[in-house]
């Protein structure tokens, strides 16, 4: 077992310390979610989840709020920024955070790092310690986020979550199968609140073992991609609650045409439930994609403990 693997499989006493740990924001005029690849991401899953919520709030990438936020929201005095970042020190999203606050912006920082750039440079904190041996990828400090981000916005996340996240995990590590790890194109499949997620998954399988990924909403993957599907295709899908009829139907169209599908929380080749309320299933899902990537990666045998042109923390000069 590499410190990988050992790290995603013993997030969940992190997770216990996370919950509760801090309360719901004031509601404001508009939340903007702002991060840099993996926090981006998160920022996209917990801005569906707030608007959900009766919030009003949108993701951007960091540079992007940095340098074109009118293309965005036209009012930066009228936002609570909450700015992600894993290290605290990312360039963008440190950028991104000060010039908020000089626009006149309330800004939280989110991070798991309380004495990082980030922390110095915001109205608030929202913070819990991650697992002291996690490396470059992002796995525990990832759900932690998303955890603490959820509670903001009033999100209740009870400790049979943690369960309900383990139980997932381990089902789909004894679930995988050789014909998987096999397949050299991997799409991840996910709407409204999992889009995020999915491409989170995209995101994580890709720099682990260093296979070409893609991540859509489901029913847009008929509109052209659609076309790159087959025998070296695998699909995950992260089955929604409101539209699942839909997804069955298209997993059935792309199992015809060759793809070996994953179903989290419905039918597929492989085929596991995800049995918690829909505004949790973002969170039960994360170790399981994390599980699912580091197991991809060692079929190729590729160290995930030194990903290739990665580092843990991306500042620019």
């Amino acid at each position: 077992m590499n410190t990988t693997e050992k790290v995603i499989f013993e997030q969940f006493p992190y997770w216990e310390k996370a919950i509760g740990s801090n309360t719901a924001t004031q509601k404001t005029d508009v939340l903007v979610y702002v991060g840099c690849g993996t926090s981006y991401y998160l920022a996209q899953s917990l801005a569906a989840y707030a608007n959900g919520s009766g919030r009003r709030a949108i993701a951007v990438p960091g540079d992007e709020w940095l340098n074109r936020p009118s293309l965005f929201w036209p009012d930066w005095s009228k936002t609570h920024v909450v700015a992600i970042s894993r290290s605290g020190e990312t360039t963008e999203t440190v950028a991104a955070a000060k010039k908020s606050r000089a626009s006149g912006a309330f800004v939280t920082g989110l991070t798991v790092e309380p004495k990082s750039a980030l922390a110095r440079n915001c109205d608030a904190l929202v913070a819990t310690a991650t697992h002291p041996d996690e490396g470059i990828v992002m796995t525990v400090s990832a759900s932690l986020m998303l955890l603490l981000g959820m509670q903001m916005i009033g999100q209740d996340v009870p400790f049979s979550t943690i369960a309900s996240a383990r139980m997932l995990a381990e089902a789909l590590d004894a679930s995988l199968q050789p014909r998987l790890h096999e397949r050299s194109h991997v799409v991840f499949l996910g709407g409204g609140a999992l889009y995020g997620i999915a491409s989170e998954g995209a995101l994580k399988l890709m720099e682990m073992s260093q296979v070409l990924t893609q991540a859509f909403h489901p029913l847009e993957y008929r509109h052209g991609p659609i076309s790159l599907v087959d025998a070296k295709t695998a699909v995950v899908m992260l089955y929604s609650a409101d539209q699942k009829e839909a997804e069955i139907q298209l997993v059935g169209e792309l199992r015809e045409k060759g793809a070996f599908v994953v179903g989290l929380g419905g039918p597929g080749d492989i085929s596991l439930s995800v049995d918690v309320d829909p505004t949790l299933s973002g969170l039960v899902l994360l170790p399981a994609l994390q599980v699912l990537g580091e197991r991809a990666a060692q079929s190729r045998r590729v160290d995930t403990v030194s990903p290739r042109h990665l580092t843990k923390v991306v500042t620019l000069a």
